[in-house]
């Protein structure tokens, strides 16, 4: 009788695992794809301030703002495209007002970096939408080299 009985459960939980295994594998391969897409995000967002901080340096050293707002156009068109994002449409606004500010008083380079990038190019291919992806970073001026506006 307890050979039977113990038989009968046995075959009673059969194919359990099977069943359990089709109900949570599509649950737990979304949310890993989430997870990925999420990271690469993440990112693409980091390589966004990254642009900003090269572009903030890049127009820091140089000595007039019209040069420096070059420099920080090219510094962060380069570190995107170094990083490999392609943005959909990109801005760069470099804040120079530093530069009319005279010798010996401290003065900075602000740059703030925008790229609208499809998510299907920074997140996981086929993700619908775009994402604007935005940073800003500020550079010191050396306070005593020669500056003009």
């Amino acid at each position: 009788m307890r050979r039977a009985r113990r038989r009968c459960n046995w075959r009673d939980d059969r194919g359990s695992y099977s069943v359990e295994t089709v109900i949570l594998a599509p649950a737990i391969i979304t949310l890993m794809l989430l997870m990925i897409a999420f990271g690469r995000v993440t990112d693409a967002s980091g390589a966004v301030e990254s642009a900003a901080r090269a572009a903030a340096r890049a127009a820091s050293l140089e000595r007039d703002a019209g040069t420096a707002q070059a420099a920080g156009s090219a510094a962060a068109s380069s570190s995107l495209t170094g990083e490999g994002i392609r943005c959909a449409s990109s801005s760069v606004s470099v804040d120079t007002s530093g530069y009319s500010l005279d010798l010996g008083q401290e003065a900075t380079v602000r740059v703030t970096v925008a790229c609208t990038a499809p998510l299907g190019e920074i997140g996981l291919p086929g993700l619908p939408g775009s994402r604007t992806l935005q940073a800003s970073w500020t550079s010191p001026i050396d306070s005593y080299r020669g500056r003009g506006q």
